[in-house]
């Protein structure tokens, strides 16, 4: 007899209607407490988001390297996502999320200490909070790889990336999205990771590759991309992965998923056709590079926008990343003469305080948003607080990696040698190629 069958038969006497309802009301109590639909929405975020860094952001900075250089950037950004994953569990989550402190979060929940499978976070298990979160601890550091590609110590990318994670990352990520974090409480407006992940991890790779010093023969040395349909192929990806990025920091299957999901794909759309059409206008042709480069653009500037804006605001966003972010990298990067490899602090760091900034203005509800979030209600106020945040973030991350990258060098030393740059770091680093043509 099925289950339901049995229930029919038991509601034929009232004894059997009294103990069906106390076998239900415990089931309601327990489904408002967790949200099926909550979770299994954030269960598919978290796996966009994992696949945002392997395979998208690995494929899309290994096309934009040499060839003797394509393994390394893929082996980085899989070993930075094995080692976050150790590294958040043992404590790094504790850090961002264990507490309410001001400006860090304390180790309650080191070794992932009371996250069982009972826990809850709002209406999911905290073990699906705990995992997404750790999906954007895995990717900002990750983003930082393309700053210092081609010429950066394996060793040494691996204690950089372990200690920034812990004395960077954790702490920002805090700051803005921790219980008591004290720029959360300023009432900052950064739904997905304006400032936590794009600008905390472009102005971390512009101190790098300044540290690192120029790649050999940079600028006069052409350092062509050498497979742009990988570049290609993984931009595709993040734009996909990235609807689990920004829709799922709801952490709620509901209209503001919907919304965010939305203005994610018309910012990026938007800024995609502007840094297109500013390269046309430049240089004369179009690039399939240009086009890529300028949708990533617009995701990262929509990033913490996302849940604020509405469809027009995006636009404008968009528009302005696309614009905005192609100078940066054609124009500005040319101009001071720094190596950043493949454009992380042009696209990542301008375009996080383009879309931070942009935040508190087109959140406005007369411009289509959901209103400010600071007490006062003004726009003056909120891009005061916006603008605390993209600062404090510049300096914090700034300083830190400053400090982390000058102490490596002394210890292990951060580059390769010139012979080794020249022969590649596939084989010098992996005993491996990437081709054997």
């Amino acid at each position: 007899m099925s289950r339901l069958n049995r229930h029919i038969c038991k509601l034929k006497s009232v004894p059997g209607l009294i103990s069906l309802l106390f076998m239900i009301v415990p089931s309601v109590a327990m489904a408002d407490d967790l949200n099926a639909g909550d979770t299994a929405w954030m269960l598919t975020s978290m796996a966009l988001v994992l696949f945002m860094t392997i395979p998208g952001l690995s494929l899309f900075y290994a096309g934009m390297v040499r060839s003797k250089n394509v393994l390394s950037v893929l082996m980085q950004c899989f070993a930075i996502t094995s080692m976050v994953t150790i590294l958040w569990a043992l404590y790094a989550y504790s850090v961002a999320f264990g507490g309410e402190g001001a400006y860090w979060g304390g180790l309650s929940k080191v070794f992932l200490s009371g996250v069982s499978v009972d826990a809850m976070s709002g209406t999911i298990p905290e073990t699906v909070f705990m995992c997404f979160q750790m999906t954007f601890a895995i990717i900002t550091p990750a983003l930082i790889v393309g700053a210092f590609a081609e010429r950066m110590k394996f060793s040494a990318m691996l204690w950089f990336m372990g200690l920034w994670l812990t004395f960077v990352y954790a702490p920002i990520c805090h700051w803005v999205w921790g219980s008591g974090g004290w720029l959360g409480g300023r009432g900052i407006l950064d739904f997905a990771g304006g400032t936590v992940v794009h600008i905390n991890a472009g102005i971390a790779g512009f101190v790098a590759c300044l540290v690192m010093g120029k790649r050999k023969g940079y600028p006069t040395t052409p350092m062509m991309p050498h497979n742009l349909t990988y570049t290609v192929v993984g931009a595709s990806m993040l734009w996909v992965g990235w609807f689990g990025f920004n829709a799922g920091s709801e952490l709620a299957a509901d209209g503001t998923a919907g919304m965010a999901m939305a203005v994610t794909q018309i910012a990026t759309a938007a800024a995609a056709l502007a840094w297109m059409f500013s390269e046309w206008l430049s240089h004369g042709k179009p690039t399939t590079l240009g086009i890529a480069s300028g949708a990533v653009a617009g995701l990262v500037a929509i990033t913490p926008a996302s849940g604020f804006v509405g469809p027009m605001g995006s636009i404008a966003i968009g528009v302005a990343a696309g614009v905005g972010c192609f100078i940066a990298a054609a124009k500005l990067k040319p101009a001071l003469g720094y190596d950043d490899s493949l454009d992380v602090f042009g696209v990542h760091c301008i375009g996080g305080i383009i879309g931070a900034l942009l935040t508190g203005i087109f959140c406005a509800k007369s411009l289509g948003g959901t209103g400010f979030g600071v007490d006062s209600g003004g726009m003056g106020a909120q891009l005061g607080v916006q603008v605390v945040g993209v600062l404090s973030t510049l300096i914090w991350s700034g300083v830190l990696s400053f400090i982390i990258l000058k102490v490596l060098d002394a210890v292990i030393g951060l580059r390769v040698t010139e012979e080794q740059e020249t022969e590649g770091l596939d084989i010098v680093l992996h005993d491996e190629r990437g081709y054997s043509l």
